[in-house]
């Protein structure tokens, strides 16, 4: 008896521990389920009832200061799949065959895709018109269109480099389109439907529309028309000189709004993928390089604010300096002799410059570095803006002073040089540049706005008015008088800078760029012209870019409605154009001929040869339209080794041109020096055997 008493007191003692197991194991569990997993599990519960469809929310348009659309966006259907419907219906390799078909995609790799453990899958986003009607007519399970929009600009390449572009989630990629995302691209909305382990709607059940919110819209300070008449000139040069990049920027110099903005290469934003992603990086802004003598003006700027020059201050240019143990040249080793600071900066002298600086001072000439803003951003609101490089201030020496001062050693971009230069023009401030004026809601409420930022006083308004007549004196007789503009009283630098290659200077790679304002007494604007290794000589800023500032200003200033003036005024019939002569040495005579053409002039034939030795006047002479030019003709054949060959006129060309062009000629360059052609044995003109010699001097030329 005590013995059954005894196994069932063990027995119901083991039954309690189980049940005890039990329970905590459950409780255990529930806790895990409820507590740990609870939120985990609550979603994938809510995924498997939930078909979220997004709603994409428009961007914002993007209007120039006179309300000209340069963006808007578009509806475009895209295509979306339920997978679990796509499974249920039991055809998911029908349907991604047929899908396949007409959206162009990969059948398996669709139909896995349709087949994936999601609520929520793309299929293609933003077909085309026939593709969706097509798709919507097959009414085919799971699969649905959802409405987007995607940016169009009316304008195609026009202003690309400010407007940028906008990528298939609606997002914005680069240009103000990027800079300003969060107000431009809105908030996406969704449309939430509840279903059952059916996909049946549940009745009652969560049935929602959370509507998108459209972004906001930008009103550029950009003009329409003035962007327009700056690229136009800009494909003009770009194309001519075979330039590896260019760009200009058109300034308020009092508010520092960007009237207009453009790189080159450039593209066309509606189909940019069809482009080289190097089109879409923006010159004007994020790349530096060192801008020889537009630099000036800042050098001359600081030395006339801190006393050390005066207008008539004199200098004694020999054609070299020595500073320590380097020596610094004038262009073409030209001794200017005695001359005062204007005419130093009407014949951009090095050797002035470099005795200017060093009466500067290192310490003085950072601090004004500085506060002109080099070696930072200006700010702009555009993405990847380039700081630009100063020589370290702790290792600088004199000759790191000396070629600072002439604008060399240190790099730049187009658009802190224009910033500086604003300065002088509007009366001392410097003043933060930006490309947007306004943000404005679909209501035309203002949102926010951006007014003229001052960053500080650079200058004296009393030097800055005194510097904008010595650069006026600039374009009237100096380096820049291919910049002069009838009707307009304008001023500025011009800028030939050698790039820097290991070891030195490239002898035969250049920067060639033009900076001023117009007019003279109360500025309207500042233009720069930045042209990277033109082709073809001469290459020099008062030749390749000066000429591209005088067309633009004189367009901008009429668009602007700013009075001529009235000594310079005269009617148009009677005004003269003038016109570049093309660069035809070593072209046939069919070339040559369309070439003069293009530009509304003459030809005067003389010989009875099919390629071009000699021209009369030389090539990127100023004449006016409808002038003659004589063009020399020698016969050639490059099929006949033994004949005879005219020598055709290298002076003025690179190492590099020289030996393409007797090389075509089957003619042999004993090279001597480096620069530009400068002498040549035989002369041009002269007949030699094919397979002779030529003997070619080389003069080093800088600005």
């Amino acid at each position: 008896m005590q013995t059954t008493s005894l196994l069932v007191r063990k027995r119901i003692l083991t039954l309690f521990l189980l049940l005890s197991f039990g329970f905590i194991f459950l409780g255990t569990r529930l806790f895990w389920v409820q507590f740990i997993k609870g939120q985990e599990l609550s979603k994938m519960a809510e995924q498997n009832r939930m078909r979220d469809v997004p709603v994409a929310a428009k961007r914002g348009i993007i209007y120039d200061r006179n309300g000209k659309e340069l963006a808007i966006s578009v509806s475009a259907d895209s295509v979306y799949a339920c997978p679990i419907e796509v499974r249920n219906s039991g055809r998911a390799r029908e349907i991604a065959h047929k899908l396949a078909q007409i959206l162009d995609l990969n059948e398996e790799s669709l139909l896995r895709r349709i087949q994936r453990p999601s609520s929520f899958e793309w299929v293609k986003r933003q077909i085309e018109p026939a593709k969706a009607r097509q798709i919507r007519n097959l009414e085919l399970p799971g699969i649905r269109l959802a409405e987007e929009s995607h940016r169009q600009y009316p304008n195609g390449s026009l202003a690309s480099h400010v407007l940028g572009i906008s990528g298939v989630d609606n997002t914005g990629l680069e240009g103000v389109d990027f800079y300003y995302n969060d107000l431009v691209g809105g908030k996406n909305g969704r449309i939430v439907v509840e279903k059952d382990a059916a996909n049946r709607p549940i009745p009652e059940a969560t049935h929602k529309y959370i509507p998108p919110v459209e972004g906001a819209n930008l009103i550029l300070t950009i003009d329409q028309t003035i962007q327009y008449i700056a690229e136009r000139e800009l494909n003009k040069v770009f194309k001519e000189r075979k330039a590896r990049s260019a760009a200009v920027i058109i300034m308020d110099p009092k508010n520092g709004e960007i009237l207009a903005l453009a790189s080159r290469p450039t593209y066309d934003p509606n189909n940019f993928s069809k482009y080289p992603a190097k089109n879409r990086r923006n010159f004007a802004i994020n790349d530096a390089y060192e801008p020889g003598s537009t630099m000036k003006i800042v050098t001359a700027a600081m030395a006339m604010e801190e006393g050390v020059v005066n207008s008539q201050s004199r200098f004694y240019c020999p054609g070299y300096y020595k500073v320590g143990v380097e020596t610094i040249r004038c262009a073409q080793n030209k001794a200017h002799g005695s001359q005062n600071f204007a005419q130093i900066v009407e014949n951009s002298c090095n050797v002035g410059f470099v005795q200017v600086g060093l009466n500067i001072g290192l310490e003085r000439y950072y601090r004004y570095l500085k506060a002109f803003g080099f070696g930072q951003a200006t700010g702009i609101d555009l993405p990847g803006e380039a700081k630009g490089i100063l020589v370290p201030q702790k290792t600088a020496m004199q000759i790191d002073l000396a070629t600072m001062a002439m604008g060399q050693a240190n790099a730049v971009t187009s658009l802190q040089l224009v910033q500086a230069v604003a300065a002088v023009a509007n009366g001392g401030k410097l003043i933060k540049p930006h490309v947007v004026k306004e943000i404005v809601d679909n209501n035309g409420k203002i949102i926010k706005k951006f007014p003229p930022q001052e960053i500080r006083r650079v200058i004296s308004e009393s030097t800055a008015q005194q510097l904008r007549i010595i650069l006026e004196g600039e374009v009237i007789n100096g380096t820049g008088t291919n910049a002069y503009t009838p009707g307009y009283p304008v001023g500025g630098k011009t800028g030939t800078a050698q790039k820097p290659v290991p070891g030195g200077y490239s002898t035969t790679d250049y920067v060639a760029s033009f900076v001023g304002f117009a007019p003279v007494e109360d500025p309207k604007m500042v233009c720069m012209i930045v042209v990277d290794s033109p082709k073809g000589y001469p290459y020099f800023g008062g030749w390749v870019a000066a000429p591209v500032f005088r067309e633009i200003t004189g367009d901008v200033m009429r668009y602007l409605k700013v009075p001529a003036a009235k000594e310079e005024a005269r009617k148009e019939e009677d005004k003269i154009d003038i016109v570049l002569v093309p660069d035809l040495i070593n072209r046939s005579k069919a070339e040559a001929m369309s070439l003069l053409n293009q530009r509304g002039l003459k030809a005067k034939i003389d010989g009875e040869g099919n390629m071009v030795y000699q021209q009369t006047p030389r090539a990127q002479s100023s004449v006016s339209a409808g002038s003659e030019v004589i063009i020399h003709l020698s016969p050639f054949n490059k099929n006949n080794k033994e004949q005879q060959i005219t020598i055709p006129d290298l002076q003025g060309k690179s190492l590099k041109e020289v030996a393409v062009i007797l090389s075509d000629l089957g003619l042999h360059l004993i090279p001597e020096g480096y620069g530009l052609a400068s002498e040549q044995k035989p002369e041009a003109g002269k007949v030699v055997s094919a397979g002779s010699s030529i003997r070619v001097k080389f003069q080093p030329v800088g600005e």
